[in-house]
Parts: C-alpha cells; sequence; structure tokens
C-alpha cells in the first residue's frame, strides 16, 4: 500500500476544515429572499384591516331626526351621536317668530328616528287656521231701527218675507218704538214675539 505523503494531509485537512465552516456560516445566515417576500405581505395585510376601520368609524353614531312645527326649516336631519333637542332645533334654523322653543325640553338626548316639534307661543295662531266660531249667545242683539232685509233674515224664525214685512212696518210707523210692535207685524205671532224678544231692540 501506497503510503501518502504528509504534507498531502495537511493540505486535505485545511480544505476539509475550511469547507465545514464555510457550510456551517450559510446555515447559519437567513435566507435574504425569504425575508424580503415577507415584508410586502405585512405591509399590505395592514392596509387592509385599516381601510375597513375608518369607514366604520365615519358612519357609526348617526342619528336622524325630524324637526317640524314652528321653526324656520322643518324637515329631517342628521346629527351626531348624542345630540339634544337643542341641536336639532338648531339645525332648523332655530325658533320661528312664532315658535316658543323653550316650550319642550332643550337638554332631553334625541333617539334616532325621533321627532321635535316646536310649539307656537301661547295666544297665536296657526298660519291657515280657521279662527273660532262666534258664541250665538254672545251676539249683540239687532236694532229694528236700522237694520237691513238682510240682517233681519238671519233672526231665529225670520225669513226674507217676514223681514220686507217688517221694514215695511218700520217704514209706515215711523220705526218700533217697543219690541212688543213686532207683534203687530203681519205673519209674527206671540210664540214668534217671545222668541225675538232676546234678539232684537227697538
Amino acid at each position: 500500500m501506497q503510503q501518502i505523503p504528509r504534507p498531502a494531509l495537511i493540505i486535505a485537512a485545511v480544505v476539509a476544515v475550511v469547507g465545514l465552516a464555510l457550510g456551517g456560516r450559510s446555515l447559519a445566515q437567513p435566507n435574504p429572499q425569504s425575508t424580503t417576500a415577507a415584508v410586502p405581505y405585512e405591509q399590505s395585510s395592514a392596509a387592509k384591516t385599516s381601510a375597513p376601520a375608518g369607514l366604520v368609524e365615519r358612519g357609526e353614531g348617526r342619528t336622524l331626526v325630524h324637526v317640524a312645527g314652528a321653526v324656520r326649516r322643518p324637515g329631517v336631519y342628521k346629527l351626531r351621536s348624542g345630540a339634544r333637542v337643542r341641536d336639532a332645533v338648531r339645525r332648523a334654523g332655530g325658533a320661528s317668530s312664532d315658535g316658543d322653543a323653550n316650550a319642550i325640553n332643550l337638554a332631553a338626548k334625541v333617539a334616532d328616528g325621533a321627532q321635535v316639534i316646536v310649539p307656537l307661543k301661547a295666544g297665536k295662531q296657526a298660519a291657515g287656521a280657521a279662527p273660532p266660531a262666534a258664541d250665538a249667545s254672545a251676539t249683540a242683539p239687532l236694532s229694528l231701527g236700522n237694520a237691513t232685509a238682510e240682517q233681519l233674515d238671519t233672526l231665529d224664525g225670520v225669513g226674507p218675507a217676514t223681514a220686507e214685512k217688517i221694514i215695511k212696518w218700520r217704514t209706515e210707523n215711523g220705526g218700533f218704538t217697543s219690541i212688543d210692535d213686532l207683534g203687530e207685524v203681519p205673519g209674527i205671532g206671540p210664540k214668534k214675539l217671545e222668541a225675538l224678544r232676546s234678539q232684537v231692540t227697538p
């Protein structure tokens, strides 16, 4: 068996040691390709989760309220969560000149879908509303001395024909000196006279 020279063994041993050292160093270092690939994935994931969160924040906490009554701009308004009745009235331009905002609780919280109605001031009447009907019992008695045929026609039990007879009797007799004179008008008997007594004056 041929003996290997000692210098050749030393060289082979040195090459083996260097090879093992280089191999171990290569295993100890991370793969640069895998590191760079992970960074874009993490950033993309963070961007995906942050965008919806912002949209939810902007859409949360909104309250729709209907403001009506004596305000300048009645309508439906969107308010922030936790808004008060005062805020709703302000969004509607405030109370009108006839409105009384102090008649409602301005400090109350407004619920979603609620209606806030500002009432009129005491003694004010809504536009277009019919005035209250006059009490017939409070009407002043009608003067027989100067009433027209149309006015006499409004008396209970007196029609157009009887009204003309009253005017004719008044003209021919120089007027009425008392209510009892109505009894002399054709068509007016004792019962009708008593019914008219509280409605007329001489």
